[in-house]
């Protein structure tokens, strides 16, 4: 998939639309915490996972589908819904595989949005 889909370009037009002619302030505004607290989240799977504490990594799982929604990363908010649906439904008996496909997704989506916020 190129970068360009890697991320929406209609989530990332709505979120310019939400303060128009900031020159692109708000859009790395909210990159920059996606960026930061991502990665966070990330860790929490894999601490909770190891502890197996299925209401954090869910928590953790649901946290990331909505940052990544709000960002368009598809790929990454489809992991994401997965995991929290499979911990919910399943416990976190087999989940070590998305948690590692997350992880790759998580790298994609930053270079893309990495790309899109870069002033030129």
């Amino acid at each position: 998939m190129a970068d360009s889909l890697v991320i929406d370009p209609q989530a990332i037009e709505n979120l310019r639309a939400l303060n128009p002619g900031d020159n692109d302030e708000f859009l790395r505004e909210i990159a920059g915490i996606f960026l930061e607290d991502t990665p966070q989240r990330i860790a929490e799977l894999t601490q909770s996972l190891t502890a197996d504490d299925v209401p954090k990594f869910t928590r953790a799982a649901h946290s990331i589908k909505g940052s990544a929604a709000n960002l368009g990363a598809a790929a990454l908010r489809a992991v994401a819904e997965k995991l929290e649906h499979q911990s919910r439904t399943e416990g976190l008996a087999g989940v070590a595989a998305n948690v590692t496909a997350i992880k790759a997704e998580f790298a994609r989506a930053e270079v893309a949005l990495r790309k899109i916020i870069t002033p030129r």
